[in-house]
């Protein structure tokens, strides 16, 4: 194996989030994965890296409980959980009962969680700001995990804030951090967040701000965006939707700094390190 990102493509129409990464020492580590449509794919591209018929993920990273990033993770423990095998899941999620009360539609899907979670307790790791896990020759060190003071957008601005050192580059994970997630994570950070890529917030569409990615200054970007959210258009010509795509794309310009854009459009995307 090499070290490698791959970001998978959607199997349905909407947004999703799913990424494998491979190092050099042979371990394999998934971010998210997607909506339980995007299990079958996964689970053959986790055959075809490792080339075993029941593959060994040695680290599944879950930035956050929507089903767009965890509900291929759900649907292969509920449904396929004798077809591969799994060294550590890690994550950090708020509360059914702050979903319940600030984001009620969530609900469902902390519940799917739950429910699978005596399954693989024997290997969930609850993390915090400022562990470092150590998967092989990639490091993962949590740089935010979930604010209870936040009241809004709360499951977004709970994602588990990720940077990963490959290869000698680091790659910054946002999930789906909100304005309020990327202020925090700005505040503590500062200049200190720099990092060679960077996974866009909220597949780029209404996440983080700009003064964030000021911060990061990526050279590489990685967009979980359809091509309908990439252009802002589902149906009636180019950014006439209700998202902020089209913006974000325009502060990367901005910015300066980026020279190659990954977008899941274009299908799967991979990138050596």
């Amino acid at each position: 194996m090499n070290n490698e990102i791959r970001m998978l493509s959607h199997e349905g129409f909407w947004q999703m989030m799913s990424f494998i990464v491979t190092t050099e020492d042979g371990k394999v580590i998934v971010i998210d994965g997607g909506y339980s449509e995007d299990a079958e794919k996964l689970l053959g591209e986790l055959k075809r890296i490792t080339g075993k018929e029941k593959p060994h993920v040695d680290a599944w990273f879950l930035t956050h409980a929507h089903s767009d990033h965890i509900f291929a993770f759900a649907e292969l423990y509920e449904n396929h959980s004798d077809k591969f095998s799994c060294g550590g899941v890690y994550y950090c999620f708020p509360s059914a009962q702050y979903i319940e009360r600030y984001e009620s539609d969530s609900l469902p899907t902390i519940q799917r969680f739950c429910r699978l979670l005596p399954r693989f307790a024997h290997i969930a790791v609850t993390v915090s700001a400022g562990d470092v896990y150590k998967i092989g020759a990639a490091d993962f060190a949590i740089l935010q995990t979930v604010d209870t003071s936040v009241t809004e957008d709360i499951v977004n601005n709970s994602s588990t804030v990720i940077r990963m050192t490959l290869g000698g580059k680091t790659v910054l994970f946002l999930g789906d951090a909100g304005i309020e997630a990327g202020n925090r994570l700005v505040e503590h950070y500062g200049d200190a967040l720099e990092s060679d890529y960077c996974q866009m917030a909220h597949h780029g569409q209404d996440g983080a701000e700009k003064n964030l990615y000021e911060k990061v200054r990526p050279t590489a970007c990685f967009w979980c965006t359809p091509e309908w959210l990439w252009n802002n258009d589902r149906g009636d010509g180019f950014d006439t939707d209700i998202f902020f795509t089209v913006q974000t794309r325009r502060w990367m310009d901005e910015i300066g700094t980026v020279k190659q854009n990954y977008i899941i459009k274009d299908g799967d995307q991979t990138v050596q390190l």
